[in-house]
């Protein structure tokens, strides 16, 4: 792989990653906002299921967020590795941040490009499993919700 190459997908990875933290964390607050006021017109505050099912909505909607938070902060050290000449450099300077900031140990070498992707798609699918509870919360949520 040039060094152009590499420093191309990890752009390109880092502007996936801003967008797929964006719109989940978006659609988070934007239910959260209005899924109580639709369900306290409702009354379903009053019903145990309902009650329970907003309960796990919320719980789920902090883990999008968290993980949303997680992805900007992954989008963000793909963008200095890609300011970097090359992958050893770039995932050098990775990794110095994360020991500076004693998140991890600075490791004698340097994970692959490949590596650190596989790892923040694991992210990804932990984001998109707390999105998707969280949606079936709310739907449940509206299913015991009198009428």
């Amino acid at each position: 792989m040039t060094d152009n190459a590499y420093q191309e997908r990890a752009e390109g990875f880092a502007r996936m990653l801003m967008r797929q933290a964006t719109w989940p964390a978006a659609f988070v607050v934007a239910a959260t906002i209005l899924a109580p006021l639709a369900a306290s017109a409702r009354g379903a505050f009053e019903t145990s299921p309902a009650a329970v099912a907003l309960s796990v909505a919320a719980a789920s909607a902090v883990a999008v967020l968290a993980l949303s938070a997680l992805l900007v902060f992954d989008a963000l050290l793909f963008r200095l590795m890609a300011s970097h000449d090359d992958e050893a450099a770039g995932g050098a300077a990775v990794d110095e941040v994360l020991a500076r900031m004693s998140l991890k140990p600075l490791q004698p070498t340097t994970r692959p490009l490949d590596d650190r992707m596989a790892g923040t798609h694991r992210l990804l699918f932990k984001q998109r499993a707390a999105l998707a509870l969280f949606a079936a919360a709310l739907l449940a949520a509206g299913f015991w919700a009198p009428r």
